[in-house]
């Protein structure tokens, strides 16, 4: 996830809420229905009973406990300002049924930003927040778990996993080999986090192709199973390699399958996270030209949309995402960077009206943090540019992390060519940035738009560098996972900055400064190769 910008249809997906959620614990015929909101608790009240990590001594006394009391381990790897974790918090940590499930495992929470968070990251190979991995008592992974998916459905995977459910590696390997596998284990399969696995389970080139694979072996009695998995599939094709050979081919009976389901409220429903975060895509995959099917399938798609944004049943964060998917159908054919797209008037109403409201209406801190930063973006997105940067600024005395506010507004600066103002915010935003992961990513930010906005301000650049190689020489997992990769960042735009030796002065200092800090790392420590590597660039 970037500092300074992201696509919220995928960043507010984090757990959402408010549906009652059947679950026959016995039988595991885990249906997920909408209605009335399942009851939150009030703070101060009931809690998960998180066990705080920073070390691998943490870990293995969470697994020490979890074997000896017969129970799985979820390990939960979050950041105080990410936006998916605060509506984790929001909708799904605060449910009172997710509550008196914890009790059936031992809940392990990673802050990122404690001292050896991202040695931790590295060790569970995490790397993108929220991430949430459910293993057994032997320490295998079982699977990780779908942040994008609404809070019944994130119960449902939950409580498919606890009830003893065999390490996702074994289930997809039996799936592949055309081995017997369970409806639930199918279903595990589908609602897999796959934008999170880092590559556990399969590269990330041959997702889509997986996924499928998987889709086309899924038995005719999973049929919302094996639709989910295609409906996967066809967007991981879209957002692949173009020059790739498509893995699916698209017909017109698949467009009519897809436009069949998207006119079904239950069918959507059931596949809300992916109709949300991909109709783009999806759009896209089924008909990859301009022209009637085209159009046709944009129609179909907004009109689930639509129905989606209306739901009650949905978190006001999936809400939202409706909202910026049928904003982002609309903007389809235009360029990527347009700051004045042509929208429906009523459309740009929608969004208006949505902004107030929420502005209004959202007070709690978690939930704001998720949803203010949603709205700001789809604003931008419908070229509403000023109420987008008067949102975010209104917002900012109202956030417990200000900081990732600024990195919004610094990108809003930059894409309308306000570079001193986008310099200004940058540079905020890294001065109020808390915790040390967070210091390093907010900082090597700020880098690269001084090396983009500002190639010309040596002494700024070198300043800023040379703090957080300051700022890293006092850190215990500099250059480990998420660190390490800020860190990197910061080389390689130095590496641009420096690409005809117009700086190798400052370059050669920075270099001087980092070298000790290297050489302090135990040579057989993964971190002094990624140090080691760093300027080697540059």
């Amino acid at each position: 996830m970037s500092a300074s910008t992201f696509p919220p249809s995928r960043l507010s997906f984090a757990a959402r809420a408010v549906s009652v959620v059947c679950l026959a614990w016995a039988g595991l015929s885990l249906t997920v229905h909408s209605g009335p909101a399942v009851a939150t608790v009030a703070p101060g009240t009931a809690q998960v009973a998180w066990l705080p990590a920073a070390a691998d001594a943490d870990i293995e006394k969470a697994f020490a406990q979890g074997k000896a009391e017969g129970k799985p381990v979820l390990v939960y790897w979050g950041a105080k300002w990410c936006p998916p974790c605060n509506q984790l918090k929001a909708t799904l940590f605060n449910r009172q049924d997710f509550i008196e499930r914890s009790k059936s495992f031992v809940a392990v929470s990673i802050d990122g930003d404690l001292p050896g968070a991202q040695k931790l990251g590295s060790r569970f190979k995490v790397r993108g927040y929220p991430t949430m991995i459910l293993f057994n008592t032997d320490g295998a992974e079982i699977t990780r778990l779908p942040g994008e998916a609404d809070a019944p459905a994130v119960m449902n995977v939950l409580q498919m996993g606890l009830a003893g459910g065999r390490p996702v590696k074994t289930v997809l390997a039996e799936a592949k080999a055309g081995k017997p596998v369970s409806p639930n284990e199918w279903r595990m399969l589908a609602f897999y986090s796959w934008d999170t696995d880092e590559a556990q389970l399969v590269p990330e080139a041959e997702r889509a192709p997986l996924l499928a694979q998987l889709a086309s072996s899924c038995p005719a009695t999973e049929a919302e199973t094996a639709t989910r998995l295609l409906l996967k599939a066809l967007a991981g094709q879209a957002e692949g390699d173009p020059k790739a050979k498509p893995v699916i081919t698209v017909d017109a009976a698949l467009r009519e399958r897809v436009k069949k389901l998207l006119a079904d409220p239950a069918a959507t429903r059931s596949q809300m996270d992916v109709v949300v975060n991909f109709a783009p895509s999806l759009a896209e995959a089924l008909a990859p030209k301009p022209g009637a099917d085209r159009q046709a399938m944009v129609a179909a798609l907004d009109a689930a949309l639509v129905r989606l944004q209306g739901d009650a049943s949905l978190s006001r964060a999936d809400r939202i995402s409706a909202l910026i998917g049928r904003v982002e159908l609309a903007r389809l054919g235009q360029p990527k960077d347009t700051l004045k797209p042509k929208l429906p008037e009523a459309l740009v109403k929608q969004v208006r009206d949505e902004s107030a409201r929420a502005d209004k209406e959202v007070t709690e801190g978690y939930e704001r943090q998720a949803v203010i930063t949603s709205v700001a973006y789809v604003l931008g997105q419908s070229g509403l540019w000023k109420d987008s940067d008067a949102l975010l600024q209104a917002s900012l005395p109202k956030s417990h992390s200000p900081y990732y506010l600024m990195s919004q507004l610094a990108g809003n600066a930059k894409k309308q060519g306000r570079t001193a103002e986008a310099l200004s915010w940058s540079e905020q935003a890294f001065n109020k940035s808390e915790g040390p992961a967070t210091r390093l990513q907010w900082g090597a930010s700020y880098v690269a738009a001084l090396v983009e906005l500002a190639p010309q301000d040596e002494a700024q650049i070198e300043k800023t560098v040379a703090q957080l190689i300051r700022e890293a020489d006092g850190q215990q997992g500099a250059f480990y996972e998420r660190s390490a990769r800020s860190m990197q960042k910061v080389g390689d735009k130095l590496a641009a900055w420096n690409a005809k030796g117009q700086h190798k002065a400052v370059v050669e200092r920075l270099r001087a400064q980092l070298s000790p800090v290297c050489a302090k790392l135990p040579a057989g420590d993964s971190q002094r190769a990624s140090c080691d590597n760093v300027l080697k660039k540059a």
